[in-house]
């Protein structure tokens, strides 16, 4: 209870004198502090709206106006053709002097309204233009020249993070023959001349009768909405899903390769936190800059920056929920099972590290044992989510189970403090590495909110990382987050020689909050039938880091080809070589050209990418063989371009499903193109802010990027960073159940073939193919091997 009595601001005894009052005046100075800052967070917030509300303006701009209007006006001139006139003769006002200047600020006021929405209207339509996307390096059109200084020009006034919001375009429904043709396009190379003639009758069967009843559904709903996907692509992909999410749709994302700034696991615990906390704070003032096009001035939506904390996706019988929360003050950790609230603000006050970090070392210290069935609670958020929605709606609905899970959805984050080490180290540094990929995608199964926005990981070695919910954000948002974070962690709040974090720590900070629970026997089965399904999922996970330093996107970009392309179509001939054959790869491309635009598919697999490695692998002419290559890369871009600027395959197809199974009416043609498999999912995260990390100084301060699980039970999930001019990191993901995949070079299922995959030798041989001035000797040792 001395945490309680310090709270109070005053103390009084009645005697026989009178009331003895007591005032603490360090209490109310406290409370006093706690208002200003309190009022200073609704000014802002209301400064903010001003701001953002009148972007591309300015608000000081209505004074130019009204300054202009009534110099006119005092030139004996009417600017406003009879209007201020109008406006004057409806003025309660007795004196015509005061109803002249009222009536001038009025119009004022008006036109200065709607030079604001003209503006934002040419701003719009100028960020609608994506042709300055398909022209050639070099040769800008005319119309690209007139438009890049119109973009910079209403782009020049430093905006804030949500400034664009409401400029950016709406995302536009592709025509449905243009889909159909490029469906069709796409899978040719899979398919055999019998197969491409069925499904090419599917397609224009449902081209000509079904799909343009379905497409003026979509049309009304994107007039209507302000994205015809992503709200569709939420609840179906994501909140529909009723297997585990963990592996499934979860993704995780690591700490620095070499390098780990402290031992000290509460040290890394303190500013880590106080890093994720001060990235929210730039988040809530708006301090951020606006995500754009890398090399450009075009803005991308920030919409999903709206629920990066306070945010938990919780389980449902048809359908699960996100529900974001007002502001907490508090963030949720489990350590050796005990489930924790643990303050990090005091009187509106953000704990410094140093104190974060004591609160985090008495937790750790804390000896008492997890009450009954909380040590695994976690496992609910593993498994299957109907039995979670029936636990949580019968016995976490009232009573002190209701209050600790509140406390859990309503923290900022979730944080683990894990009693392992991890990281690349020992003996064993590549096997320590997949097995830190493992334990960042699952841990234990238990030991992680896996419906929480995103979980922090902190292991007992100080290693760290997260685990990501996907329904409400994609990996690039994630990943400005903890760019952030871990550049804030090593090179601003640093730490002391002994390992700690800097600052001092006040005496009086209250106990970290340990949660209440009373969990039945039924729950606890229920628990243990949810781990089952967890460990079973996790145990069937192959997972291989390796980071490729042999070279990187330098010496590509020295061949004029674009980076991404290169590693797609080098992942496209390591399946080949493994697998015999082609298949339906995806890449995801982001849509945030448009407003709250999310994902694209990239069906990196074309025809032309088919042909290079077909004629590769035949032994065609290095000649030959270099302009196929250069084909390929070129088609992947375009492709990439067209993914970008709305004009993809998969997501209009996925709508046009959406409105059939609304209207009740089937389609074979939709139901076979959305049954078939990726078995080669791959995703590259992009590294936004390099001005963070000095790598010409620090360069051991490289990270290792994130994975994610395998899309198929079949196929493989990979994902990559590519890290300064030499260097990219891959993750790569299968099952063991499979027998004709396998993560890791070092297992023995598969033949020679798979170790080139996984090791990448072949960027090699498609390197030399393509630049064949670099190393030409090696071409024809390497075709040989």
């Amino acid at each position: 209870m001395a945490e309680a009595h310090q709270a109070v601001a005053f103390q009084f005894t009645i005697t026989p004198e009178g009331i003895d009052l007591q005032l603490s005046y360090q209490a109310l100075n406290q409370i006093y502090l706690s208002g200003v800052r309190s009022w200073k967070k609704r000014v802002s917030r209301v400064r903010n709206s001003l701001i953002k509300g009148v972007y591309p303006a300015s608000p000081s701009s209505w004074l130019f106006v009204a300054i202009g209007i009534l110099a006119t006006m005092y030139m004996q001139s009417d600017p406003s053709m009879g209007l201020i006139t109008k406006i004057q003769q409806h003025l309660p006002l007795r004196y015509t002097t005061g109803q002249t200047m009222v009536s001038a600020l009025v119009f004022s006021t008006l036109l200065w309204l709607s030079l604001i929405l003209a503006l934002r209207f040419c701003l719009k339509l100028l960020l609608s233009y994506h042709q300055w996307m398909f022209e050639k390096h070099g040769r800008m059109s005319n119309t690209t020249k007139v438009w890049v200084p119109l973009v910079r020009l209403l782009s020049s006034r430093k905006p804030l993070l949500y400034s664009y919001q409401s400029s950016l375009p709406h995302l536009p429904v592709p025509a449905i023959q243009d889909t159909v043709s490029r469906y069709l396009e796409s899978v040719r190379p899979l398919l055999t001349d019998p197969e491409f003639k069925r499904m090419s009758d599917l397609a224009n069967e449902f081209e000509s009768n079904l799909g343009n009843r379905l497409q003026r559904y979509l049309k009304l709903k994107a007039l209507w909405a302000t994205n015809y996907v992503s709200d569709w692509w939420e609840e179906y992909v994501y909140l529909r899903s009723r297997g585990p999410i963990m592996v499934n749709s979860n993704y995780y994302g690591m700490d620095f390769l070499y390098v780990t700034p402290t031992s000290v696991q509460a040290a890394r615990a303190g500013n880590t936190i106080t890093a994720l906390l001060l990235y929210r704070r730039k988040v809530n003032r708006e301090e951020l800059k606006p995500s754009r096009v890398p090399g450009t001035v075009i803005p991308l939506c920030a919409a999903q920056c709206e629920r990066m904390f306070n945010t938990t996706r919780t389980p449902g019988v048809e359908t699960g929920n996100k529900h974001t929360h007002t502001q907490s003050r508090f963030c949720s950790s489990v350590p050796q099972g005990a489930l924790f609230r643990l303050w990090v603000y005091r009187a509106g006050r953000l704990l410094s590290p140093r104190e974060i970090e004591d609160q985090i070392q008495r937790i750790l210290d804390d000896a008492s044992p997890p009450l009954p069935g909380e040590e695994k609670l976690g496992a609910l958020t593993a498994g299957d989510r109907i039995p979670w929605a029936q636990m949580r709606k019968q016995y976490f609905s009232s009573g002190v189970n209701k209050r600790s899970l509140d406390i859990i959805e309503r923290a900022a984050f979730f944080v683990t403090l894990d009693d392992e080490e991890q990281g690349m180290r020992g003996d064993d540094p590549e096997g320590n590495l997949d097995r830190y990929a493992k334990s960042l995608l699952h841990g234990k199964c238990y030991d992680r909110w896996f419906d929480k926005s995103f979980s922090v990981v902190i292991y007992k070695n100080g290693k760290s990382g997260l685990n990501a919910e996907h329904s409400w954000a994609d990996a690039p948002t994630v990943a400005h987050l903890w760019e952030y974070t871990l550049a804030t962690d090593a090179f601003q709040l640093g730490y002391t020689e002994d390992g700690h974090c800097k600052g001092d720590v006040e005496p009086s900070l209250p106990q970290p909050q340990r949660l209440v629970w009373n969990i039945p026997a039924e729950v606890q089965a229920q628990v243990s039938s949810s781990l089952a399904v967890a460990q079973a999922l996790a145990d069937d996970v192959d997972c291989h880091v390796f980071p490729f330093r042999e070279f990187g996107k330098g010496r590509i970009k020295k061949c004029r080809v674009s980076p991404d392309a290169f590693i797609q179509i080098s992942l496209q001939l390591a399946y080949y070589r493994d697998r015999g054959g082609f298949c339906l790869t995806y890449e995801a491309s982001m849509t945030r050209l448009f407003r709250e635009g999310r994902t694209e598919t990239v069906r990196s697999c074309s025809n032309e990418s088919c042909a290079f490695i077909t004629a590769l692998e035949s032994g065609e002419t290095e000649e030959e063989c270099r302009r196929l290559f250069q084909l390929a890369s070129e088609r992947h871009q375009n492709l990439y371009r067209m993914a970008m600027t709305g004009a993809g395959i998969d997501r209009h197809l996925f709508c046009l499903y959406v409105v059939s199974k609304y209207l009740g009416v089937e389609s074979p043609f939709l139901k076979e193109v959305l049954s078939e498999p990726w078995r080669l999912s791959t995703s590259q995260t992009p590294v936004q802010q390099m001005n963070l990390f000095d790598l010409k100084n620090h360069p051991d301060f490289i990270s290792l990027g994130g994975g994610f699980g395998p899309v198929a039970d079949d196929g493989y999930g990979v994902s990559y960073i590519i890290v300064g001019e030499d260097m990219v990191n891959f993750h790569v993901s299968s099952k063991y159940s499979c027998s004709q995949t396998v993560s890791n070079n070092k297992c023995q299922k598969q033949p020679f073939e798979i170790q080139i995959f996984f090791k990448f030798k072949f960027l090699f041989v498609t390197y030399t193919v393509i630049h064949s001035t670099i190393c030409s000797e090696m071409l024809g040792q390497l075709l040989v091997t």
